[in-house]
């Protein structure tokens, strides 16, 4: 469920246009407003403003909040008014142009493929081909080297069944075989990454519950069991994105503003791509395993605009 909240009475596009313009005019920019308009706007609402924007005063928008806006609070803003299969293409563009500094950067791409419905997941990649002229499969297997192309391919290429239809007995077999492989240290073999990468959600989870009965432990402890390198990292992430998918969101949200500094990065997608998914979902998941509110996280670890933005994505009247 989203936290966004959506006003009972909505201006028109070209008065929220205008209240944005507005707040682009002067000595200073008016960052209430430009939060008031945006932030309480769904995916549709903010796409249909951006483009009246640019047909009443011939300008983009983007350009308008680059010009105005800066730091943490200009990423966050300009991801959120993003449609979001673009968002998600660029984001995944960006993790690829920043591969060699590890799997955290990679794990964007995880997330894109194993959190979202199969629908948006074709969305994204008809984005990407639109935006960067290449296919997204084209990007990564030229950006990467096996073990970690395999896998990305392949999590990309999928087109999952979308309907809950589980058969137990495949289940039972097919927790065997990953048994076996991760057993062995196997990551990518092939029995991995087919199931991982092709079955539809609900029978994985079928078959991670089949796992965890039969060995006596889940199938993401057990992968971290075999090592802490980038391919082990990435699998573990999207047994949880399939499994469980507010679980890994609000350990994202934790990562990023547990110790000295913030991932303002990390914290900022987490909260941007999962407003309008699962947020409230979230939100409980971080307060029974942390003991803490996202409220609270956020009010801990930022400031200012960039503080205000985020906690009205999250539901927070500010």
């Amino acid at each position: 469920m989203a936290t966004v909240i959506i006003p009972e009475f909505v201006p028109s596009p070209e008065q929220d246009s205008e209240t944005l313009k507005n707040a682009f005019k002067g000595w200073g920019t008016d960052e209430k407003a430009v939060i008031r308009v945006l932030g309480q706007r769904n995916a549709t609402q903010r796409k249909i403003i951006t483009q009246t924007y640019q047909q009443i005063y011939n300008e983009s928008l983007f350009d308008s909040l680059r010009s105005e806006l800066s730091g943490d609070f200009l990423r966050a803003i300009i991801l959120w008014t993003y449609d979001p299969p673009e968002r998600d293409a660029r984001l995944i563009n960006q993790a690829l142009k920043e591969r060699k500094k590890g799997s955290k950067h990679l794990q964007v791409i995880v997330e894109i493929a194993c959190a979202s419905s199969p629908h948006h997941l074709i969305a994204v990649r008809k984005a990407y081909s639109s935006l960067f002229d290449c296919s997204l499969e084209e990007d990564i297997a030229s950006s990467l080297q096996l073990p970690l192309r395999k896998l990305l391919v392949a999590l990309v290429s999928s087109y999952r069944y979308d309907k809950a239809v589980v058969d137990m007995t495949v289940a039972k077999l097919e927790a065997g075989h990953l048994h076996e492989s991760i057993k062995k240290k196997e990551l990518d073999h092939n029995h991995i990454v087919w199931n991982i990468a092709t079955r539809n959600f609900f029978q994985l989870r079928a078959t991670f519950a089949c796992y965890k009965q039969e060995y006596s432990s889940s199938i993401d402890e057990d992968i971290l069991a075999c090592g802490n390198g980038d391919l082990q990292a990435l699998l573990r992430i999207a047994v949880l994105c399939i499994e469980c998918p507010e679980k890994h969101f609000a350990e994202v949200i934790r990562k990023a503003v547990v110790g000295l500094g913030t991932d303002e990065d990390s914290l900022t997608r987490a909260i941007v791509t999962r407003a309008e998914v699962d947020m409230v979902k979230i939100k409980e998941e971080h307060v029974k395993l942390y003991n803490q509110t996202v409220e609270d996280a956020i009010i801990g670890d930022t400031s200012g605009d960039y503080k205000n933005f985020l906690l009205t994505l999250v539901g927070k009247q500010i």
